[in-house]
């Protein structure tokens, strides 16, 4: 179950994602406010207005210089294949969100980075080329024009005959468990360093991502009104204005787990609403969010808060959409949950709890 809805996540944001750019345009840029140094708000219920969570810092920081990978190495990928990798000196790390490149490099790996998918948009990275066409579609003719020794992906890109063009290429194919969460985000990194022969710097890598999300929602407790009732009522409302498409994001979702790490009530959970189903008018008014939280790119397709509130009245009549509190972040970001996920808690954190320092 948990994997179907894994994959609908993946086939709503393919949809909804720009088609025709490929101009590299940072997704995760810097100049945010670090939770730790803004004054939060008396009453996080009674702000008004919209607001945008941005990274303070997005500068890939290695944990290591350079490892030298031990090779040959091989492991078993999240479909059950033994897969060996003799040779990790071209590399490719593909997903919808850009994460497995972004922990390729914070792993010391970065210069053995032959390409990207569009996600991959921090300032490292955006002099490789681009091997996803149509917004993320694998270009098999792209791939193998790179030569990579390897490819650690998922199963959020496709065509999946571009995995089996390139592994019946001799290409070593590592596909990792698309599933993201806060807690597996260490298992994450973990397995992408396991697969380029970098086992100990993978350990690192996952000790330092779970000390900053320890300390960050650490922080972020901090800041939570203690009393239940006082939470930010918060749910994660996925749009594309151009297709008519508005989701709900629930359980299993990632969202869930989001929007409570970040000291708020998951309103979906709630409810109980299960994966991604379209907006209920109804059910949204009587679940009456304080926050919706939602993909910027979402929320420009639909023309801003004034077009949301237009276009999804459900919305205007809620206490967010009479307060206009309506929080956004990167597509690429908000749901990536790999290295830096320590750092999109905190982004949000300021955005919900210090609304004027975002």
């Amino acid at each position: 179950m948990r994997r179907a809805v894994v994959l609908l996540v993946v086939a709503l944001v393919l949809v909804g994602c720009s088609p025709t750019s490929t101009t590299p345009q940072a997704q995760t840029p810097d100049g945010g406010r670090l939770l730790a140094d803004v004054t939060p708000v008396p009453d996080p219920r009674a702000w008004s207005g919209p607001s945008t969570a941005v990274l303070a810092e997005s500068a890939v920081v290695p944990v290591v210089d350079r490892p030298t990978p031990t090779l040959p190495t091989t492991v078993t990928d999240t479909q059950g294949t033994a897969v060996t990798v003799t040779d990790a000196s071209r590399i490719l790390a593909l997903d919808v969100y850009g994460s497995l490149s972004r922990i390729v490099f914070e792993l010391g790996l970065g210069d053995d980075v032959v390409g990207r998918d569009v996600s991959s948009s921090y300032a490292e990275v955006l002099d490789r080329p681009l091997v996803t066409t149509g917004g993320h579609d694998l270009s098999g003719e792209a791939i193998l024009e790179l030569a990579p020794t390897v490819v650690v992906t998922d199963t959020t890109l496709g065509p999946w005959d571009v995995v089996l063009q390139l592994r019946d290429a001799g290409i070593p194919v590592v596909v990792l468990d698309p599933h993201r969460d806060i807690v597996t985000a260490p298992d994450l990194v973990q397995a992408v360093a396991d697969a380029l022969g970098v086992p100990d710097a993978g350990r690192q890598l996952a000790q330092r991502t779970q000390d900053a999300i320890d300390a960050t929602t650490e922080q972020i407790a901090a800041v939570v009104p203690p009393d239940p009732a006082d939470r930010l009522r918060i749910v994660f409302l996925y749009a594309r204005g151009q297709a008519g498409v508005y989701y709900l994001f629930g359980e299993g979702s990632g969202a869930d787990a989001l929007i409570t790490a970040v000291g708020g009530v998951d309103v979906a959970g709630e409810i109980g609403w299960q994966g991604m189903k379209p907006v209920s008018d109804e059910g949204l008014v009587a679940a009456r969010p304080d926050v919706i939280l939602m993909m910027t790119d979402g929320l420009a397709s639909v023309g801003g808060v004034d077009g949301l509130l237009e276009q999804v009245p459900a919305v205007a009549q809620t206490p967010a959409g009479e307060n206009r509190r309506i929080v956004d972040m990167a597509d690429a970001t908000v749901l990536s949950f790999g290295a830096t996920t320590a750092a999109v808690l905190d982004a949000l954190a300021v955005a919900l709890y210090a609304p004027d320092a975002s």
